[in-house]
């Protein structure tokens, strides 16, 4: 990893603390809590997520409206509309919100909706895509590959700095194995190895890693417990009609019932949970 000028520690000491909005912050002592569906489905789902979750407390939103899926028959996710959407919640219920963008076209119009782009695993070696996000005045979200080794990860991290962008969040979402029994292998070493490697926060995605969701809070917890600056957990007001990734994904009450349990592990490890929004207007189901 010599190559990584930007992305390496220079001391023990140094670490990199990204500001998402006001209340919101990731890489310093308060430990960040995102959650949200795999896809944004329509308004009044958002509505009800938001609601439940702003006191928690989590702190951010997720939700794709770009969706890379193996079938191209399978759910593609709600594009612009689904910006509109997040943009609205995010105004309502003042929590910054996490979308993945899939091409460098779509960078320019998911940045005027969101405050953090998210790059997926498939994407994490797409070197013209980490260029252009390196050019963008917003935090990037990178997740690790379905094989990359820690330099690869760090090193598409590099990428994004060396083009001018410092605020990277890297993320652990499992790598594949020949085991099928999770949906992936969560590498919790890995996310040890990189608070010592770099000084750039670090997020696990469990849901993704795990595959089920009778897995997912256990996961999190360990995330926690060895270090991560944060989790990024998939819930849904009715799991089983999520439109994707029903499986592996939280009801609202699973994930509070979560964050809560998080509270003693984050303060062992010398993290504290900071509030939600507090924001928590009158639902506007339509």
């Amino acid at each position: 990893m010599q190559k990584a000028k930007l992305t390496l520690k220079t001391s023990p000491e140094h670490k990199t603390v990204i500001q998402l909005s006001d209340r919101a912050s990731v890489g310093g002592q308060e430990l960040l809590i995102i959650g949200g569906p795999c896809s944004v489905e329509n308004q009044n789902q958002m509505e009800i997520i938001a609601n439940r979750l702003a006191t928690a407390p989590v702190q951010a939103l997720r939700g794709g409206v770009y969706k890379p899926r193996t079938s191209p028959y399978d759910f593609q996710g709600m594009g612009l509309e689904g910006l509109k959407v997040l943009d609205a919640v995010r105004d309502r219920y003042g929590m910054p919100v996490f979308s993945e963008v899939m091409a460098i076209s779509q960078i320019e119009e998911i940045s005027a909706h969101v405050d953090v782009l998210q790059v997926g695993s498939r994407n994490m070696q797409n070197f013209d895509l980490l260029k252009a996000l390196g050019q963008v005045n917003k935090p990037v979200l990178l997740k690790r590959g379905l094989a990359a080794t820690l330099e690869e990860f760090v090193m598409a991290a590099e990428y994004i700095l060396s083009y001018g962008n410092p605020n990277v969040i890297l993320c652990e979402r499992g790598i594949r194995s020949f085991d099928s029994y999770t949906r992936n292998v969560l590498d919790l070493g890995a996310v040890a190895a990189l608070k010592q490697i770099t000084h750039l926060p670090i997020v696990v995605d469990p849901s993704h890693a795990a595959g089920k969701r009778e897995l997912v809070a256990d996961l999190a917890r360990a995330a926690v417990a060895c270090g991560a600056d944060g989790i990024m957990v998939e819930c849904h007001p009715e799991p089983e009609k999520s439109i994707s990734d029903a499986r592996q994904t939280l009801s609202l009450e699973e994930m509070i019932a979560l964050v809560r349990s998080l509270e003693p592990i984050a303060a062992a490890v010398g993290k504290t949970i900071p509030p939600g929004s507090g924001v928590v207007p009158q639902l506007a189901l339509v």
